[in-house]
């Protein structure tokens, strides 16, 4: 089933490759530049999910979930960490302070995907966003198709 998707990165390029993959696959997204961009555009329409850069401007991904965390309508929205930090401590970090998945840089389409079908809402769940368990570790290998 498609999913609603909003990417928030401040980079054009990011943003426009993980939006031909999502679209591609059948998605609807949307885009955002910032964190506070990315939070008035939650608050206009909930998506089913939300891919957030972890450095941006204005506010970054981490200042992002925390707000979202903070509020009982978004509460529950399944975010993902999109971030050329790649380290498992950073990825244990991100998991820890409430990301739903992390995911990083360069990026395989293949990954983008399998999350997103792991964390949008199934058919009869899109009002009751349900917090799902971090998905297992995806191993990049250097001929998949990348993100530089």
């Amino acid at each position: 089933m498609p999913a609603r998707i909003l990417i928030a990165d401040d980079y054009d390029d990011n943003r426009e490759l993980l939006r031909l993959m999502l679209e591609s696959a059948g998605h609807d997204v949307r885009e955002t530049r910032d964190g506070r961009e990315c939070l008035a555009e939650i608050a206009r329409d909930l998506p089913d999910v939300a891919l957030l850069d972890l450095s941006m401007p204005t506010l970054d991904g981490w200042q992002v979930l925390t707000e979202l965390r903070r509020d009982e309508r978004t509460r529950r929205l399944p975010c993902v960490a999109v971030t050329a930090f790649a380290s498992e401590r950073d990825r244990a970090r991100a998991l820890a302070a409430g990301f739903d998945a992390f995911i990083s840089k360069p990026f395989r389409s293949k990954d983008i995907l399998e999350v997103i079908a792991r964390l949008a809402p199934r058919d009869g769940d899109r009002d009751g966003h349900r917090r799902l368990a971090p998905p297992p570790d995806t191993p990049h290998t250097a001929d998949e198709e990348t993100n530089a």
